[in-house]
């Protein structure tokens, strides 16, 4: 099992690596590589997309990459590869983002990422442990109720309610994982969610979609 993570100016790669790759222990064939060109997909089993950020800069970072978008929409949408995004990763599958101005993202799930509502003076971004609550069962997702770890200013609002696996409350609805058919999103950090994050990333790897 080749598991790719996109390395593509993202901050947390590292990070995310290290995450992943202990959590692909349990199978010695499994490897954890990343990917730096568009090619580097083909060899994947499944696809890890990271992202520390703003939505635009994160976005202007993946179509630096020469056929990266659309390498991504083959294996992805095509060849149904399973693929992760983690943080603003998963913000970009949104059809677009509200951060500083309008911007198209990868469309893959319909609906946009908007700023967090200021209720009751809470603080933004939103950052620290939060309760996640699943909504909708999924084989990655195999708890109805965890803590994770939460950094972020804005929150992703699916046109389509079921694409919406999980949520946090922060005075309102937090958008904590997405999903659907081969994708799925996670707003929180799996690699900085200690024992449940890596229970989630082997859940990914196990993923037999």
């Amino acid at each position: 099992m080749k598991i790719a993570l996109i390395d593509y100016g993202s901050g947390n790669l590292q990070s995310a690596y290290k995450a992943l790759e202990l959590s692909s222990k349990f199978n010695k064939k499994n490897k954890v590589f990343i990917a730096t060109k568009s090619k580097d997909l083909l060899q994947a089993d499944k696809i890890v997309l990271p992202g520390v950020g703003t939505f635009s800069d994160c976005m202007k970072g993946i179509k630096s990459i020469s056929g990266m978008i659309d390498t991504l929409n083959k294996e992805v949408l095509i060849r149904k590869k399973p693929f992760l995004g983690i943080c603003v990763g998963m913000q970009l599958l949104a059809t677009e983002g509200k951060e500083k101005g309008n911007h198209k993202g990868l469309n893959w799930i319909k609906g946009k990422v908007i700023k967090i509502k200021k209720k009751n003076k809470i603080k933004i971004p939103h950052m620290g442990w939060n309760t996640v609550k699943t909504i909708i069962n999924h084989p990655v997702i195999k708890r109805k109720k965890f803590d994770s770890y939460f950094v972020h200013s804005y929150n992703f609002i699916c046109k389509n309610k079921k694409n919406i696996l999980a949520v946090c409350d922060y005075k309102q609805n937090i958008t904590a994982i997405v999903g659907s058919e081969n994708i799925i999103g996670t707003q929180f950090h799996p690699e900085k969610s200690q024992k449940i994050g890596l229970e989630i990333l082997k859940n990914f790897i196990n993923w037999n979609y």
